[in-house]
């Protein structure tokens, strides 16, 4: 009776999780959208859209670059959500966690684009995703553990693929942070994902 109502409680967790986390993700949208100057606010007196975007650019490269990320990691959410049975406390605050980190992600770019280029706002930005994405792999590897907050349908080895994709995000932005002061090696260096996701393999194998 006592395992039917802690499941219980479980269930009911995660729907208010997954209703936290796309508030979250909404309010992160609308605060992109409104980083689109507008031509009145901007004190723009051009007559064309081609300079009014050429005198905004660096605001049009975020906001696609922040909405492209958001709709990434909604969608990373929704698939580490969407192999979870339940929740609790442990994996709430963890979970609670990978979105903080998102926000200071989200922020570090709009550091890095606004800002003159250094190696401290590229060791922000790698640090800032390494977190997120650390926050993101603890969570779902407790959740893997023993099974404990796992759908039954989902087996072992699928669960254990998805740890490995989660885990290799933190491993690749630590590796950035090796090539903070060589801008080119650096931006090349987040290519390297798939080495480290092909390294995590064969330990796990």
């Amino acid at each position: 009776m006592n395992n039917t109502i802690t499941d219980k409680r479980g269930y009911l967790k995660l729907s208010r999780l997954e209703t936290l986390t796309d508030v979250v993700y909404g309010i992160v949208l609308w605060r992109i959208f409104v980083l689109i100057p507008k031509p009145g606010d901007t004190g723009f007196n051009g007559t064309s859209i081609s300079s009014y975007v050429s005198d905004n650019l660096a605001t049009f490269v975020l906001v696609i670059v922040a909405v492209a990320i958001t709709i990434i990691y909604w969608l990373q959410n929704n698939v580490l959500f969407g192999n979870l049975e339940k929740t609790d406390g442990r994996h709430t605050a963890l979970s609670i966690l990978q979105l903080f980190t998102l926000l200071i992600f989200l922020t570090a770019i709009k550091v890095g684009i606004f800002l003159e280029a250094s190696p401290p706002n590229r060791a922000f930005e790698s640090g800032a995703a390494a977190l997120m994405g650390l926050f993101a792999g603890l969570g779902f590897s407790y959740a893997v553990k023993n099974r404990r907050l796992l759908l039954p349908e989902v087996s072992d080895a699928d669960a254990r693929k998805l740890s490995i994709r989660i885990m290799a995000e933190p491993i690749t932005a630590v590796f950035t942070l090796l090539f903070v002061f060589t801008p080119i090696l650096w931006e090349l260096s987040w290519l390297s994902y798939p080495v480290a996701v092909k390294i995590l393999s064969r330990q796990k194998t």
